[in-house]
């Protein structure tokens, strides 16, 4: 981290529609002046004007113009800030040279992304960097993946508690999931997709549940891309599109912190649509559908209206099965849309906690779990809308 700073947070991004979800939130949550120190960013200063005052945000928050195409500006936002909170993507497109920035000039950082195949490069590229540094870097700080990786973690540390031992298989199932995903998610997939199909490596980047280990392989893990019937959970089950990003954060976040749930840990996402035929049906429509590929759905800058947001929200349970058999439950809800309203609360606090609670985490490229912990949790909770329960 950059202790000596101006700024605790510099919101790179501020006059996208995440972004200034972002803005809204820092500035309705912690004002101006007080206890966090934060700016905004972006590459025009007159949209940042506007932006701030379309918000009502004070003009005393000060507006920094940065752009991922000039690289002595992204030095010198770097150097001015202990960490960036970054909503400019697909990352794979305008993400490298602010990571470069970042990780050579000890400035934590976290951001959006859920496009594995870069984060597999970043890691490869920056990671030594980042260590050297102190540079503190966390990718996947919105809804992928943070309610699915502190979920585990939280499920975890309950099962270490009353059993004394890890689930070795965790179950994750989306119950109810209200809301749209942001137009970045979909922009993010596409343009990863699209890479794929150009290059083999990353393919197999995208298939091998273990891509951002480091080189551990672990058990084989169900696919989850087929619909099936989970007697676990008494309901059908479809594939849940997060999935992808979300198992391969999870199984990073166990292999970073030594593998505290084991060498043998298995897990698995999936979204629920119901018991019988009616849930069976729904389970089908969900798998053959691909709204998020086409070119039908939300473009990056559109969102949905301030109602819709708060309309929002979202219920993934957890079951956990350690080696001698006993069971635990567990819930992770959100009281906002995931793509837009809870993300925005969620990667603030991400931000925050890496500032205020992470004085000794050392750098190098983490996941949330990794990086913040319990720490995180507390302050969802606290702050972000978020509940995590043990259910039994």
């Amino acid at each position: 981290m950059n202790p000596s700073a101006e700024f605790d947070v510099v919101i790179y991004g501020a006059t996208g529609f995440t972004g200034r979800l972002v803005a809204e939130y820092m500035n309705d949550t912690y004002g101006v002046g007080k206890d966090v120190a934060w700016a905004m960013a972006g590459r025009s200063l007159d949209k940042l004007k506007t932006v701030r005052d379309e918000m009502g945000i004070p003009k005393s928050v000060e507006l920094i113009v940065a752009d991922a195409s000039d690289p002595k500006s992204l030095e010198d936002m770097v150097k001015s800030t202990k960490c960036v909170l970054t909503t400019v993507g697909p990352y794979q497109l305008y993400g490298t040279p602010l990571v470069e920035a970042c990780a050579t000039n000890g400035t934590d950082y976290v951001d959006l992304s859920g496009e594995v195949a870069w984060m597999h490069d970043m890691i490869a590229a920056y990671q030594d960097k980042a260590k050297k540094s102190g540079a503190r870097i966390v990718f996947s700080c919105g809804f992928d993946s943070i309610p699915f990786d502190l979920g585990v973690l939280f499920l975890q540390n309950e099962s270490m508690r009353k059993f004394g031992t890890p689930a070795v298989r965790v179950k994750g199932r989306m119950r109810k999931m209200k809301g749209t995903f942001s137009g970045g998610t979909a922009a993010s997939g596409r343009e990863t997709m699209a890479r794929a199909m150009r290059d083999p490596e990353v393919m197999a980047v995208l298939r091998n549940p273990f891509s951002l280990t480091g080189g551990f392989v672990g058990p084989d893990q169900p696919h989850g891309m087929k619909v099936m019937e989970d007697e676990d959970f008494g309901a059908w089950a479809a594939p849940f599109i997060m999935a992808p990003i979300n198992t391969k954060n999870i199984h990073r976040s166990n292999a970073l912190m030594g593998h505290p749930y084991g060498e043998d840990f298995v897990y698995d996402e999936m979204m629920l649509t119901g018991p019988g035929d009616a849930g069976k049906a729904a389970a089908e429509a969900v798998a053959s559908d691909n709204s998020m590929g086409g070119g039908d759905g939300p473009k990056p800058g559109e969102g949905p209206s301030k109602e819709e947001r708060e309309a929002g929200l979202y219920d993934f349970g957890l079951l956990g099965i350690t080696k001698d058999g006993d069971r635990l439950r567990a819930t992770v809800t959100g009281d906002k849309d995931p793509g837009y309203g809870s993300t925005s609360k969620i990667i603030s606090e991400a931000a925050l906690c890496l500032v205020k609670d992470c004085a000794d985490l050392s750098g190098g490229i983490y996941t949330p779990a990794a990086a913040m912990g319990l720490s995180l949790v507390g302050r969802l909770q606290s702050h972000a809308g978020l509940t995590f329960d043990i259910d039994n």
